[in-house]
């Protein structure tokens, strides 16, 4: 088999899913505003390469504790349509159906919460999906994570763990991502390709002759 494995935010889409998620909760009176400042600081470290993941999880899944998941679900069904569906790269659909027509396995991985990632994977037709997991104590989301994280090396712990569980071994993989925190996930692949790399990602691409794309909406 052959795997094409996807980051999630800025690379399929313009923009951040957990961010715009926030905004949505706010627009929504779900969530107070205050958390959009609090979530940037947050997010300005994560470019840096340097998130405090604990920090962020715990900020960004405060306004869902005590929901059940399927109460959740449309919402979120909501959000994708209005602030998601807009902004997917068409070359990000191009690309998804080159490798579908050629018969690859698509796989999304974000460390964005598994309560979006998932659902935004199946609007862009990919079965296969992993985010950070999220914990539930008696069916309600309590706010907290379980498990490693699908960040940075973490991809790779993820990646391997859900090949093994079905007994997938690509003979070929290929890799896509915007971001400097998702290297150790090109390094990995046998084809890495950047998406609207930042100036150290993309001169990192042209030293190690990657693919480097540059998407617009």
């Amino acid at each position: 088999m052959t795997l094409a494995i996807f980051d999630l935010d800025e690379t399929l889409i313009a923009g951040d899913s957990a961010s715009l998620w926030l905004e949505f909760l706010v627009r929504h009176k779900l969530a107070p505003a205050a958390i959009l400042e609090q979530e940037r600081a947050l997010m300005s470290a994560y470019y840096q390469g340097r998130m405090d993941m604990d920090a962020y999880m715990a900020l960004t899944l405060s306004p869902i504790r005590h929901w059940q998941p399927a109460d959740l679900a449309p919402l979120v069904e909501e959000f994708i349509e209005q602030d998601i569906a807009p902004i997917v790269y068409p070359e990000a659909q191009d690309r998804l159906a080159w490798h579908r027509r050629l018969g690859h396995e698509l796989l999304i991985i974000s460390a964005t919460g598994e309560h979006l990632v998932r659902p935004i994977a199946h609007s862009l037709g990919v079965n296969h999906a992993l985010g950070i997991r999220l914990e539930c104590c008696d069916g309600i989301y309590n706010g907290r994570t379980r498990g490693v994280y699908s960040y940075q090396e973490g991809k790779i712990t993820r990646l391997q763990e859900w090949l093994a569980e079905r007994q997938f071994s690509p003979e070929l993989t290929y890799g896509y991502s915007d971001s400097l925190n998702d290297l150790p996930l090109l390094e990995y692949v046998d084809r890495p390709c950047v998406i609207n790399g930042g100036d150290h990602l993309t001169r990192l691409a042209a030293e190690r002759g990657w693919a480097s794309l540059h998407w617009r909406l």
